[in-house]
């Protein structure tokens, strides 16, 4: 079931090239930076937090590290919830400094289970946060699940859980161990969940339309 659905997506929305950079120097740390930054808020408002961190030479853990905590909100200010992310940015690149020397290489030598558990040890990071650091960041095959994967797990139905470890792992078990397909799977269920999959749906718009029991409910109703 899970590779129709993936087929269907890529054959709808084509490719999605996920997780997007901005060209840094350290493409690896930006992805980690942008995975905290991004809790609770759109991927353009964090664009133009890691955009004024690159303008002032400041996407590097000791000169992030070492800058005023007051001076970091400020920076990241776009992201929303500033004061928060600050907190757990720099709870994050206390640990890395302190443990790795600030080199985000040495973390991902970890095999995969030890890295999640490394990482899930960090204050303000959590099971997303966390394996979307591995699967983009570290390129280990984690699935990822969010918000969006919860809604499709629902409607569709996929799984009759919403603990974050249980929908993991059935994505992961029922799809080859590929970190390209991983992460082009999890993309394209965003994009699905940003224009169709909504709160209130355009189920008949969507490309999943057939076989999920949502739609088929409202389409139910709505013939009525």
């Amino acid at each position: 079931m899970l590779l129709k659905i993936y087929n269907k997506l890529l054959e709808f929305f084509g490719p999605q090239h996920w997780w997007p950079t901005i060209g840094t120097d350290n493409p690896k740390f930006e992805i980690i930076v942008g995975a905290i930054l991004t809790q609770q808020t759109s991927w353009n408002n964090v664009e133009k937090a890691i955009k004024n961190l690159k303008d002032n030479n400041l996407l590097d853990p000791k000169k992030l590290y070492n800058l005023p905590i007051r001076k970091l909100e400020k920076v990241i200010r776009p992201c929303g919830f500033f004061r928060v992310k600050a907190k757990r940015l720099r709870s994050f690149l206390k640990f890395l400094i302190e443990n790795y020397d600030g080199n985000v290489e040495k973390i991902f030598l970890s095999h995969l289970e030890n890295l999640r558990k490394i990482l899930l040890s960090v204050h303000g990071i959590g099971p997303e946060t966390c394996d979307s650091i591995i699967l983009y960041a570290s390129e280990k095959p984690v699935f990822v699940i969010d918000a969006y994967t919860f809604r499709l797990c629902e409607r569709y139905p996929i799984i009759n859980s919403t603990k974050y470890e249980d929908v993991r792992e059935f994505f992961e078990e029922n799809l080859p161990k590929d970190v390209n397909l991983f992460k082009e799977f999890h993309a394209l269920i965003v994009k699905l969940g940003k224009i169709y999959c909504k709160t209130k749906p355009l189920c008949k718009e969507c490309p999943l339309n057939e076989g999920c029991n949502y739609a088929f409910s409202i389409n139910n109703l709505s013939s009525k």
